[in-house]
């Protein structure tokens, strides 16, 4: 059975750090390519980091130089390494696995978490 599971977020000030985390039990891991989304009240959802079996990655606009997304293969965690937080970072955030389409920032994943909250006070 497939398992996606978020953990690391929380409430900070604007300017401040968070990581998220997901442990993926996904068949063979190391080949999935992975993805983190986002999804605040009233707006859409929407891809904000990925990274594709080899490692390369791929971001929205509006985290590029503020956000890492990184995986451990051995371990079968995904990463998402948060600086300078702002306001408008404020949503769920689901991890994502299994695309066929290399950072894909596209809700084209099989498998998805149930999000863990991260909250952005000014």
């Amino acid at each position: 059975q497939v398992q996606v599971v978020e953990s690391g977020g929380g409430s900070v000030e604007a300017g401040g750090s968070l990581r998220l985390s997901c442990a993926a039990s996904v068949h063979r891991y190391r080949e999935n390519n992975m993805d983190w989304f986002r999804h605040a009240p009233g707006k859409e959802r929407e891809g904000v980091a990925a990274i594709d079996y080899d490692g390369r990655t791929d971001y929205v606009d509006s985290v590029e130089g503020r956000f890492t997304i990184s995986r451990d293969n051995v371990k079968n965690t995904l990463f998402l390494q948060m600086n300078s937080l702002k306001p408008e970072d404020t949503a769920m955030y689901y991890c994502a696995a299994g695309s066929s389409i290399p950072r894909s920032l596209l809700p084209t994943y099989d498998y998805w978490g149930q999000g863990t909250q991260v909250t952005v006070s000014s």
